[in-house]
């Protein structure tokens, strides 16, 4: 399949050379994404030893042109635009994170890919207070909540969770204009409309995206599950019980991508079409990870998806466990749909 992401583990990433998009190395240390050989390479600090290192590969489905913008590094292969950029360790990150995401409104719009698709959000000490006394990952959601006012664009997939390094690693993948379906979960409150008891500024998310690129009928679709985690309306399940909290997240994708919920919002696929292709797994405790591991393979049963896990800490202090994945349409499928 072309256009889609491989999690690389790392016997195999020395042997193998991407002639794609972008190469996300989940590793040991981190460093700024730069631009080598046509294709981005981003360095992101996420685990403690080469022995959990991965690289995520976004493989590109045409011919691919790569530049640089401001902070940011990008390749695009007509179809799909990546962007990457690493903002330095700081005291406060709202003015920092606004200025990143309005130059990456700017790039998108500028070449092309108008339409949001994922974005993944990195963050040094998730849950410390930054130099005013907020909590790091508030004050990151003041500056991402203003630019996205700004814009007016509407808000994409995405995933915030800790890294081991400082700063903020971020990531993102836009589209062509009508490449990019937002979805909303029937039993959680939209992120963006989360209370204030959760920080001035609400999360900027939706839940997850469907990518169909225009006049593409070729098993080419994808549907981008965020960061999803044990909450319950706007709520916390289950706080302390990590198999709980693992069982309610699960729960939530399978009423996220739920055929019922998919044909809400005019998609056309049914459950049973979907196969997913990548996945990764954030735990705050490592000693969750074995038991997060054997709920997921449970789940996630198909011998081809590819799962990684990461202990690292969450958007929210309570949560042990948070889930993102990447599904695509089986090959084959009428979707109905009319792109």
């Amino acid at each position: 399949m072309t256009g889609s992401a491989v999690l690389i583990p790392p016997e195999r990433q020395d042997a193998t050379e991407s002639t794609g998009l972008a190469n996300i190395r989940f590793g040991a240390h981190g460093a700024r994404p730069a631009v080598a050989g046509g294709v981005v390479e981003f360095p992101i600090h996420m685990t403690r030893s080469r022995e959990y290192e991965f690289t995520e590969t976004w493989t590109a489905s045409r011919p691919v042109t790569a530049g640089v913008y401001e902070e940011l590094v990008y390749a695009h292969d007509a179809e799909r635009l990546f962007c990457a950029c690493r903002i330095p360790g700081s005291a406060d990150y709202a003015g920092q994170v606004r200025r990143a995401y309005c130059h990456v409104f700017e790039l998108v719009d500028g070449l092309g890919y108008p339409d949001l698709v994922r974005m993944w959000n990195y963050i040094g000490s998730i849950n410390a207070p930054n130099g005013s006394g907020m909590e790091t990952y508030r004050d990151f959601c003041v500056g991402r909540a203003e630019a996205f006012a700004h814009s007016g664009k509407d808000m994409p997939a995405a995933t915030g969770a800790g890294s081991l390094g400082d700063g903020i690693s971020l990531y993102l993948l836009s589209g062509r204009p009508g490449s990019a379906t937002h979805i909303e979960n029937p039993v959680q409150v939209p992120a963006y409309r989360y209370p204030v008891r959760y920080g001035p500024k609400s999360p900027s998310f939706a839940r997850a995206t469907r990518f169909a690129p225009p006049g593409r009928r070729d098993g080419s679709q994808r549907v981008f599950i965020s960061g999803t985690a044990s909450i319950v309306g706007h709520k916390t399940r289950h706080a302390g019980d990590v198999e709980a909290q693992c069982r309610v997240a699960l729960d939530n994708i399978d009423q996220l991508i739920g055929s019922a919920n998919l044909e809400r919002h005019d998609i056309r696929v049914k459950r049973d079409d979907l196969s997913f292709d990548a996945v990764k797994v954030y735990v705050r405790r490592v000693e969750d990870i074995p038991l997060v591991a054997r709920a997921c393979a449970g789940y996630f049963d198909d011998p081809a998806t590819r799962i990684a896990y990461l202990n690292v800490d969450i958007c929210r202090s309570d949560l042990l466990v948070e889930i993102e994945a990447v599904a695509s349409v089986r090959t084959g499928v009428r979707t109905g749909s009319t792109l």
